[in-house]
Formats: C-alpha cells, sequence, structure tokens
C-alpha cells in the first residue's frame, strides 16, 4: 500500500446514508459496493463534504437493507443528523485485485484509442448493464463501448493512462 499524508491520499465514494433504523441510532446505507455488504470492510468511513473519520461499530443485512451503528451516534436524532452524507474511504484502502480485473475508479479518465492509435476520447463513467460493463467514452462524441476483455478491450494500461479498444469508431 502506498500510504502518504491523508490530504495526498485519493478518495472514493463508495455509498451514503439513506435512512435511519430504529431508535438507538443505526443508519440505513445505500452501498455501491459488489458484494453490497461489502462497505462493511472497509474502516475508517469518511462521512460527509468534510471526510470525518468514524468507525463502525456493527453492519448488517436487515430484511432487503444494510444497516450500520457508528461510533459516537447514540439515538436517532444523531442518525437523522447523517441523512444523505455520503460514505467514502481512501483508495489505497481496496484490495489489490487479480491481473486484468479493475476497479471503475481506476478506468475513469483513461484515453481510449482504437489499434491503429485513432483517439477516441476518456472513460467518463461506467455502467452496470447486466450482461456486461459499458464504458461511457467522451471524445468528439458520446461512445458506449462494452468492456469486454479479449473481444472489444484489447489492452489496459493504468500506468500508460489508456485503453486500446476494438471498435467501429463510426458508433
Amino acid at each position: 500500500m502506498n500510504v502518504g499524508p491523508q490530504a495526498e491520499r485519493k478518495i472514493v465514494q463508495i455509498g451514503h446514508i439513506s435512512g435511519v433504523h430504529g431508535i438507538k441510532g443505526w443508519v440505513r446505507i445505500y452501498s455501491l459496493t459488489e458484494p453490497r455488504e461489502a462497505i462493511f470492510e472497509y474502516q475508517p468511513w469518511l462521512l460527509g463534504e468534510t471526510h470525518r473519520e468514524v468507525r463502525i461499530l456493527q453492519g448488517k443485512k436487515q430484511g432487503k437493507h444494510l444497516v450500520a451503528l457508528l461510533e459516537e451516534v447514540d439515538d436517532r436524532d444523531q442518525a437523522e443528523s447523517l441523512l444523505k452524507q455520503p460514505i467514502a474511504v481512501y483508495r489505497d484502502q481496496f484490495p489489490e485485485l487479480p491481473d486484468n480485473e479493475f476497479y471503475w475508479e481506476d478506468l475513469a479518465g483513461l484515453a481510449v484509442r482504437l489499434e491503429d492509435g485513432t483517439e477516441l476520447g476518456t472513460i467518463d463513467s461506467m455502467l452496470a448493464t447486466g450482461a456486461n460493463d459499458v464504458m461511457v467514452v467522451r471524445g468528439e462524441k458520446e461512445r458506449l463501448i462494452p468492456f469486454v476483455p479479449g473481444q472489444y478491450v484489447k489492452k489496459v494500461s493504468l500506468d500508460g493512462g489508456f485503453v486500446v479498444v476494438d471498435w467501429d469508431p463510426e458508433f
């Protein structure tokens, strides 16, 4: 892990507080992690725009929802004060991935080019479609390119800052 001073560590949003649960300070969580419950594996959470560090005392699945009890949150009023606050973590808290697997966060901003070097734009965001992930590439026009290694995605170079694709530039 490359951990520098706090101000230099990249921060990534992984969810937000979506509601309250009960009267003892529990909050309902909307998770962007996959699987959803993985959000509880990250400590500390960075809450709100100020990225205040908080620890999770307990986290669990409650019916269709995820709920958490956070340090220094003891009642419903305190829990309600956290509504809609983003939950973030430091990027260096993410586990290492096997070769040829990538976090969406790391793909955003990469240049996208064809095998002949023609630039198509940069990855603005990623979409989950069920069948496969899709890169939203913005250049002279927006393109939606399936992120399918071997078929459409020929090379990903995080260090080089680019993705090589086999794609019809007219699409």
